[in-house]
């Protein structure tokens, strides 16, 4: 493979191409109900080509390897008929690598059956906790994937990784109120992180039901605060999407906002991203350009220090490349993404958090949301009113709003309790469902807009 893929793509009058070819081998199966409604095992096999041309791009993406030297002129041929363009790559050092798999245990030794019948006994603990459980999602997933970066420049790496994944969601119904809640478990590395769930899926029915009767938010505006969950979510949709340098270079209004330099946040505030953490959803070694992983402050001491850049991006900008472009499969281009991004350890203890609250919200989970530039809505999964520093009543329906801009400015407190989502899943243009980590501790944030009744 490797001399068939560097012949390729030495010795053209280009400025730069590069082949990624990638194995998949993954299996899927969801629960609905009562039903099995799909299983199924793939593998396949695929690439593409990209190629730089006076400043313009060529792509073109296979299935069948035999056409490879085909591909690599069609690329070619597409960049050359584009008028000239201003895209340049900023220079890296070439690498020359193999990250292979390190697996405690792989699932592709675990048979179907027996994924199709742990899951099963999970979703038959759901469907059984409560005449009030209508249906159920349950579902499961893994995914091999190798893929091998050429380039001109001599970069060659051959990478592995592994995505392992479980959802137990359950669905409660009480004449026209509906309620849900879920668990998650995930691994890179370890089949075993899929099993014993049975106290999971038992706490998802039983919260689903128990958010029946639980009282609708007042509308207002609160002190509330977040969990690790939902406040690593914030830090993904609100802010993380803002500091991908292709949104900030193509956006007027959005390259006015976000200087380099510009306070955001208080001086115990900081915000990262990198795929340079062991074993973490977004991890990996070398991103899809053959950059090496690393961690990327965002905000430091509450001040913008940073952006995610891919080659591109980082030449337009003059700017360090930090190892964000990340294509979702072969037949995309490689654009620059998030890998895990998350709030960093504070030092305020939960309970110290809640106790200067004399009245507020605890939101906790992620139920959906939307964010538009700097504005954000996001609805939680279970919440409870906060009375006199206690946890008081359940909540329901807890929809937050504001400008992240303005909320990042209203944390007041961090929590020394960091700890990392692996269940993300991210969607940017067309490509969607790409593996990304969320983290943060507790964080506490003054005058939040929540609806409600």
């Amino acid at each position: 493979m490797r001399e068939r893929l560097t012949a390729a793509v030495r010795g053209r009058n280009t400025d730069y191409v590069e082949i990624r070819v990638e194995e998949n081998d993954s299996t899927r199966l969801l629960f609905r109900g009562k039903d099995l409604e799909d299983v199924a095992r793939t593998v396949n096999l695929g690439g593409c080509v990209r190629a730089l041309v006076k400043g313009s791009w060529g792509f073109a993406s296979f299935n069948d390897l035999g056409s490879l030297e085909e591909m690599v002129d069609l690329a070619i041929q597409q960049a050359r008929l584009n008028p000239a363009g201003d895209n340049a790559l900023a220079r890296v050092e070439p690498v020359v690598d193999t990250v292979p798999l390190q697996l405690v245990r792989d699932p592709r030794e675990v048979p179907l059956a027996e994924k199709v019948r742990l899951f099963a006994e999970y979703n038959r603990i759901i469907l059984g906790h409560s005449p009030a459980i209508q249906t159920t999602q349950v579902g499961y997933g893994d995914s091999y994937r190798k893929v091998t970066l050429a380039t001109s420049e001599g970069t060659y790496v051959e990478q592995e990784g592994m995505q392992i994944r479980g959802v137990l969601a359950a669905m409660a119904r009480d004449g026209a109120r509906i309620e849900q809640a879920h668990e998650i478990a995930t691994s890179r590395n370890d089949f075993g992180a899929v099993e014993g769930l049975e106290d999971k899926a038992g706490r998802a029915a039983a919260r689903a039901v128990s958010l029946l009767t639980a009282q609708a938010a007042k509308g207002g505006e609160y002190t509330v605060i977040l969990d690790p969950r939902l406040a690593g979510v914030f830090a993904h949709e609100a802010f993380g999407h803002l500091s991908e340098a292709d949104h900030v270079y193509e956006n007027d209004k959005l390259r006015e906002i976000m200087v380099l330099g510009r306070k955001f946040g208080g001086d115990f505030l900081n915000i990262a991203d990198g795929a340079d953490l062991p074993a973490h959803r977004g991890s990996y070694k070398y991103d899809d350009e053959g950059v090496p992983s690393e961690i990327t402050p965002l905000i430091k001491d509450g001040v913008l220090v940073g952006r995610l850049h891919s080659r591109e991006t980082a030449a337009k900008m003059g700017e360090r490349v930090t190892g964000n472009a990340r294509a979702v499969n072969y037949r995309f281009r490689p654009i620059v993404r998030m890998t895990n991004t998350y709030i960093e350890q504070g030092s305020v203890p939960f309970q110290e958090m809640l106790a200067d609250v004399k009245e507020g919200i605890y939101a906790k989970d992620m139920y959906g949301g939307e964010t538009a530039m700097e504005m954000f809505t996001f609805s939680s999964e279970e919440a409870f009113m906060i009375r006199n520093g206690r946890l008081a009543e359940p909540l329901r329906g807890v929809l937050l709003s504001g400008n992240v801009f303005t909320t990042l400015a209203n944390i007041d407190a961090v929590g020394n309790d960091l700890s990392f989502e692996g269940g993300g899943s991210c969607g940017k243009g067309e490509q969607s469902n790409l593996p990304v980590g969320i983290g943060s501790p507790h964080i506490r944030i003054q005058k939040c807009v929540v609806g409600g009744r």
